[in-house]
């Protein structure tokens, strides 16, 4: 046989064993589906016939969905009614009666599934389109929200998928697949594992494939784009070989890039559902992409115990879009992103746990459950240091693999690895709302005999109880190599006192950003996500406009208000001066406040004329493009110019900015418009970092990429074979 072969085979034995081993740990929870199902897009309806087969001592009650009209075929196995519920998608609960010893019983039902679209408002300007389900000729989507097959409880589904569609449609689900039935035309979709959901996504798609190693990489798409689909064909064995090599075996036979019919950006158990315009933007194969991949291990590989909080979004997020970013030399960059979103959008009013964390629905609830998790990873990593974390990744990964896991289970893998007791990490980071709060004071030096001495006090701030940190220094000498420590911070307040071999030049308390915390506003750039997350917040429109411009930015100010109590919107002629308690954003280049706004931005970067706009030494004509730029003023609130000649720009501004929060400067082109630069303004200082005496410094590099740790320690796959043995002797 060759290695292809070999590999199938080796991944066959191998799920054989793991089923055997996950039916024997998991009887108590799995229940099996064997599903017919045939769909009519055109009328929203479907017809099924699943043989279920309950563990032993299983629950006989499940819920369908209330549209469908359900009977049994099991002679024997009674069917009754219980309660319904009659919410967004309304919901009826059955109950099945089996003769003693009957574990498995056939039920038949058919009906409609046609929901529309529901808008769910995130922040300012931002908003996102839901859909619960359903059966329509633009494609169908099926899951476990709109119960289309009978949900026993929160049980553990393995499944066989035999779905019949009209000619030139193609299903997806999780699992193995497609296989074409035998004497039908039925398509087949396997996952012999247990599994949370049963999804069926289905649409006119082109089917495009590749093997990579012992997973088959598959593409879906709703328009014929063979280059499209290779270069996610190119990425996907690129990021499977990553993660792979960092955590483990991949655990599905394949992993599928779909194309929806609206814009989505979901991550499924083997493979993504992404919206037309997603998959097409440039940079979402390297940053979306390989986060819905590393989803397979977390989130869709180990299940997330929402009891317990949702710690995928946080870990996944760390491993993908900061790793990558790390790799780039930007780590540090990615982490002061995510500190400021918290900032920006994250207020008492709003906050929680991650405990309490179940999945984004606000801007707010993302800066808790992704950026605020991800740093909590982060300083788990710098605490146990990079192997032991990698061990921990996989150990967890290994122990949990198709179950239900929370912090509990985190928790107790890294503590096995490093032999820490690391409950209270956990605790303060997992079961605490807010962040610190650091200031530096009182800083003396004073030279002595052999060298100097140098004190100060590093105070926490914040109006909570102090959180236990420990606090990243360095201290650059004149005549000697740099001194770097970690000190613990358990108090309030921290004394400093340092004996040093040479003069201090330069005292840095962390210089990358690598604890969690409430940033100071000298530490990051103005940002428009300072304005999509204010409190309250203020839209001047410019009143000698010409009046096709005024009313686009009229508009534009309307949509962004829309849903929102903490917007007032005024002309510029109304008001004799600019509020200095809330954000501002300023229209237009006729506004009469545009002076004020000038004078907040380094002359360096930025330069403005009746016919160009200079952005970091690149020139823009006026004419052709449309421009956002933000400022500080001196009371700390951030003030915002938005200006554009071409009205046609103004709705396609409206519904971009808001995705751009992370910048300072924008220059968008033509009437789509298309983004052609984007960045934020440097950062020259933080009150955290004093120079004390003049010198030349030479800085220490950041901690290199996690990845380079992986040269320490041997592969993964040996790990999780070992593991995938063991369960069978258990």
């Amino acid at each position: 046989m060759n290695n292809t072969t070999n590999n199938r085979l080796l991944r066959f034995i191998l799920s054989m064993i793991l089923l055997l081993a996950s039916h024997s740990l998991l009887a108590q929870s799995v229940v099996d589906h064997r599903i017919e199902v045939s769909i009519d897009p055109e009328t929203g309806s479907l017809t099924v016939k699943d043989t279920v087969t309950l563990p032993d001592n299983g629950n006989t009650g499940f819920t369908l969905h209330a549209g469908l009209k359900a009977r049994i075929l099991t002679p024997g196995v009674q069917l009754s009614q219980t309660s319904r519920a009659n919410r967004e998608i309304p919901l009826q609960g059955y109950r099945v009666s089996l003769p003693q010893g009957v574990k498995q019983f056939t039920l038949e039902y058919t009906g409609k599934i046609k929901h529309g679209f529901t808008t769910t408002h995130e922040s300012t300007g931002r908003s996102r389109q839901r859909l619960a389900g359903t059966i329509s000729s633009e494609g169908v989507f099926l899951d476990a929200g709109v119960a289309w097959y009978p949900r026993f409880g929160g049980s553990l589904k393995t499944f066989s998928l035999s779905v019949d569609l009209p000619d030139g449609w193609l299903v997806v689900s999780q699992g193995s697949g497609p296989v074409k039935a035998q004497d039908s035309k039925a398509t087949v979709w396997t996952a012999n594992l247990p599994q949370d959901d049963i999804y069926l996504i289905a649409a006119p798609f082109h089917f495009y494939s590749k093997q990579q190693g012992n997973t088959e990489a598959q593409v879906f798409l709703r328009q014929k784009n063979p280059n499209l689909a290779d270069r996610y064909l190119q990425a996907t064995s690129r990021y499977l070989t990553l993660y792979e090599k960092l955590i483990g075996p991949y655990p599905y036979a394949k992993f599928a890039l779909v194309e929806n019919f609206w814009e989505t950006g979901y991550g499924m158990p083997s493979f993504t559902l992404l919206g037309s315009r997603v998959i097409r933007l440039p940079f979402i194969i390297y940053t979306s992409y390989p986060h819905e991949i590393l989803h397979n291990w977390w989130g869709n590989g180990v299940y997330v115990d929402y009891a317990q909080g949702n710690w995928s979004e946080g870990l996944t997020s760390y491993l993908a879009d900061h790793l990558l970013k790390e790799q780039r030399g930007q780590g540090m960059a990615y982490r002061r992103s995510a500190l400021q979103r918290y900032g920006d959008f994250v207020r008492d009013s709003n906050d929680f746990p991650l405990t309490a964390f179940r999945s984004r629905h606000t801007s707010a609830s993302q800066s808790v459950g992704y950026d605020k998790a991800l740093m909590m990873f982060h300083m788990l990593r710098r605490k146990l240091g990079d192997e032991q974390f990698i061990q921990g990744l996989r150990r967890f990964y290994r122990d949990n693999q198709f179950k239900q896991a929370g912090y509990a289970e985190l928790r107790g893998a890294f503590e096995q690895v490093s032999g820490s007791d690391l409950r209270p990490f956990f605790q303060q980071w997992t079961e605490r709302n807010g962040a610190p709060k650091l200031e530096l004071s009182e800083l003396k030096v004073a030279a002595q005999t052999g060298g100097y001495r140098l004190s100060g006090k590093l105070r926490q701030t914040q109006a909570a109880a102090p959180f236990e940190l420990d606090i990243p220094i360095i201290i650059y000498l004149a005549d000697a190599p740099p001194l770097r420590m970690t000190l613990p911070m358990r108090e309030p307040s921290l004394d400093l006192d340092f004996t040093l071999p040479g003069k201090p030049l330069r005292l840095e308390i962390d210089p990358w950003l690598d604890l969690f915390r409430e940033l100071h506003p000298d530490e990051v750039p103005p940002v428009f996500s300072k304005l999509f997350g204010a409190e309250q917040l203020l839209i001047v429109l410019p009143a000698d406009a010409r009046k096709p411009l005024l009313e686009g930015y009229r508009q534009l100010a309307n949509q962004w208000a829309s849903g929102n109590n903490n917007i007032e919107i005024r002309l510029d002629r109304d008001l004799s001066q600019l509020p200095e308690d809330r954000q501002i954003w300023l229209m237009g280049r006729e506004n009469q406040f545009l002076d004020i706004f000038n004078k907040l931005l380094n002359n360096k970067d930025y330069y403005s004329s009746d016919e160009t706009i200079s952005i970091k030494h690149k020139t823009f004509p006026r004419s052709a493009h449309s421009f956002a730029l933000a400022g500080r003023s001196d009371s700390g609130n951030t003030i915002a110019w938005l200006t554009s000649d071409d009205p046609a720009s103004l709705p396609g501004l409206a519904r971009k900015l808001p995705h751009y929060g992370k910048y300072s400067y924008l220059a968008f082109e033509g009437a789509r418009p298309d983004n052609s630069a984007k960045g934020q303004w440097d950062v020259s200082r933080s009150p955290l970092q004093r120079q004390i005496h003049n010198g030349p410094v030479d800085r220490i590099a950041p901690p290199a990429s996690l990845l380079e740790a992986l040269d320490n320690l041997p592969p993964p796959s040996a790990e999780g074979t070992e593991s995938t043995l063991q369960r069978m002797k258990m």
